[in-house]
């Protein structure tokens, strides 16, 4: 029997937390009454993960474990649960709980409804530092005006996708996936459901703030050429200024008895310009690896195997 929903999990390194994830998933999966599965996807934990759902198949046979060869990613992670999900809607959410999976009733009955993509919007963030709540607010508010793309602020991964929508960014080609930014450039009807966000259950966070900000790059140079245009206007700026300030120096030289024996403003604005200079190459930098990465062509992540309930 095909099953109606599919929950794609990525996990990387949650043994303290996976046996209640799945309790809980199993849980408000039985009470929807539909044939469902769990895809779990262990991004190559290196502790007892991949072990744990290994055994929830053999005892569970709505249970499905991905196993990499090696840790790839959040990003691929969610890719190749995408790519395995059987459903015909595909529920997706992070292993540590922080997301509640009792509202996914709420997110099929949008579905049902005839929205193909139902996404948690974040009304509120339990248990995380005032920096974290800032940071995350500007985050989503950053990317939502540099990117050319209308991405819903306060929202993550976890969602649900129509199987419409799951075959369409499954075909996309890219290696370098920014997963809530395809979902809403492929289009489809869309909707929110707002939540509170929850405190993690057990571990640590797999998102630090340099982990973030590496985010941030991916999502901008994967959806927009604005900060290539900004450095064009910013560079024009600092020529003009520059130009004007070379008319000022040349008319103090030759119509004033003041001039400039210092080296003070004078290597000022060389560092200054070549900062710009080399802010405008690493920013150059960052879209020609995005190209040189997606010339390569290699996989995003390979599969070392799959396992399932044996009948």
């Amino acid at each position: 029997m095909q099953s109606v929903f599919s929950v794609v999990i990525p996990a990387f390194n949650e043994e303290e937390v996976i046996r209640e994830t799945y309790k809980r998933l199993s849980a408000v999966m039985q009470s929807m009454a539909e044939p469902y599965e769990l895809v779990f996807v262990n991004d190559g934990s290196r502790d007892k993960t991949a072990e744990i759902i290994a055994g929830l198949c053999a005892s569970d046979k709505s249970v499905r474990l991905v196993n990499f060869s090696r840790n790839f990613g959040h990003m691929p992670a969610i890719s190749a649960g995408m790519e395995y999900a059987r459903g015909k809607a595909i529920f997706i959410i992070d292993a540590d709980l922080q997301d509640p999976p009792e509202i996914f009733p709420q997110m099929a009955k949008k579905w049902r409804e005839g929205y193909h993509v139902v996404y948690g919007q974040r009304e509120k963030r339990k248990g995380e530092s005032l920096f974290k709540k800032v940071s995350a607010k500007l985050f989503y508010r950053f990317i939502r005006r540099m990117t050319s793309v209308n991405m819903p602020v306060d929202t993550g991964e976890f969602r649900l996708i129509d199987r419409k929508v799951c075959e369409t960014v499954n075909r996309l080609p890219e290696k370098n996936r920014y997963i809530r930014g395809l979902v809403s450039w492929v289009g489809f009807k869309q909707t929110a459901v707002l939540y509170v966000r929850e405190e993690r259950f057990a571990g640590k966070t797999k998102y630090p703030l340099r982990k973030m900000i590496a985010f941030a790059m991916d999502a901008v140079t994967a959806f927009s050429y604005k900060p290539l245009k900004i450095a064009t206007s910013l560079g024009f700026f600092v020529s003009i200024a520059s130009f004007i300030y070379l008319v000022a120096i040349f008319y103090q030289y030759f119509f004033t008895e003041t001039t400039i024996t210092g080296w003070a403003s004078t290597m000022g604005i060389l560092l200054f310009t070549q900062g710009i200079v080399m802010m405008i190459l690493g920013l150059m930098g960052e879209y020609i690896g995005r190209i040189y990465e997606e010339l390569k062509n290699r996989p995003a992540y390979i599969v070392q195997e799959v396992i399932e309930h044996e009948d």
